[in-house]
């Protein structure tokens, strides 16, 4: 009996050694976290917090971000704010949480998304701007057309069109947006100094089509003669459109901002006098390529401009 004890309390002992002499880990026959097959997964992850998709530009935007990260074989993750910059707060919060390594963002509010962009300096995560700038926060570079100089393209087509001589329409952005901002900027550059030509009105519709159609129906009560209509982007021209078509007013000079597919369509139609390209699926595609600069740690410009071409 005292053998066979002896025997197993030996045994125990070259257990207890071999284990402790053992160079594997506990558990590491299996793959870790984050592995596949046992290799570690290292992509990059870009959070995309985007405005609203309820736009064709925005859409085409985050198409070229996705086919950029997709060829450079990182990882995108895309949130919809609505138009809504609270909710923009709350999905870049989100997106920190989910681990992401740059952020990239186009702010529905150039002053409100200074908390998100804040949020995301906390934690170390670069941050980039997409399309509008923010007023706040730190930011390692801004990828956009230059929304100045694409106004003022649209004010100097406008008195070409007109001689110099008439009663324009100017459909706002959202307020608080460097882009309805920039464009309002440029396009009065160009018509402010001209005696003749009077901004009858000036009134924002956020962008949307829905509320451009209603915006103009209104300014139409009191402005029928009218030559001209500048808005800050496409949905809200084709809105106005909409609005002159229903009161039966022709020859009137729309200009839009973006080069959307319906956009373009209407000028080929004659529909639309113009509208200013900012090449959306570019801006993303060089959005996705800095944030992976970035986070390998090489040096990017301040401002990343994309051309504007007027399609006319």
């Amino acid at each position: 009996m005292k053998k066979a004890f002896k025997g197993l309390l030996i045994l125990s002992i070259i257990m207890i050694i071999a284990a402790g002499c053992s160079t594997k880990a506990p558990g590491s026959d299996k793959a870790s976290d984050g592995d596949t097959n046992g290799k570690k997964d290292d992509k990059v992850k870009i959070g995309l917090s985007i405005s609203t998709l309820n736009n064709p530009f925005f859409v085409s935007l985050k198409d070229g971000a996705q086919k950029a990260a997709d060829a450079e074989e990182a990882e995108l993750v895309v949130v919809d704010a609505q138009n809504d910059s609270a909710k923009q707060v709350s999905d870049v919060e989100d997106l920190i949480q989910r681990g992401i390594d740059v952020l990239l963002i186009n702010p529905a509010d150039s002053s409100a998304v200074s908390a998100a962009i804040e949020s995301a300096n906390k934690e170390n995560i670069p941050v980039i701007t997409v399309d509008r700038s923010a007023e706040g926060g730190e930011v390692v570079a801004h990828i956009a057309s230059d929304n100045v100089a694409g106004g003022q393209m649209a004010g100097e087509l406008i008195l070409e069109q007109l001689g110099n001589k008439g009663k324009v329409v100017e459909l706002e952005g959202i307020p608080g947006s460097s882009a309805a901002r920039e464009r309002g900027e440029g396009f009065h550059k160009a018509v402010d100094e001209v005696s003749d030509i009077e901004v009858v009105a000036k009134q924002a519709a956020d962008f949307d089509r829905s509320k451009g159609l209603s915006v103009m129906e209104n300014i139409l009560q009191a402005n029928k003669d009218i030559q001209a209509i500048f808005a800050h982007n496409d949905e809200m021209a084709l809105g106005a459109i909409e609005a002159l078509e229903a009161a039966g007013i022709k020859d009137v000079i729309v200009v839009g901002f973006d080069a959307t597919d319906d956009a373009v369509k209407a000028v080929e139609d004659k529909k639309m006098a113009a509208t200013v390209a900012q090449k959306p699926e570019e801006i993303g595609q060089k959005s996705v390529e800095t944030a992976l600069k970035v986070k390998a740690g090489d040096k990017v410009d301040e401002f990343i401009p994309v051309d504007l071409e007027l399609v006319k």
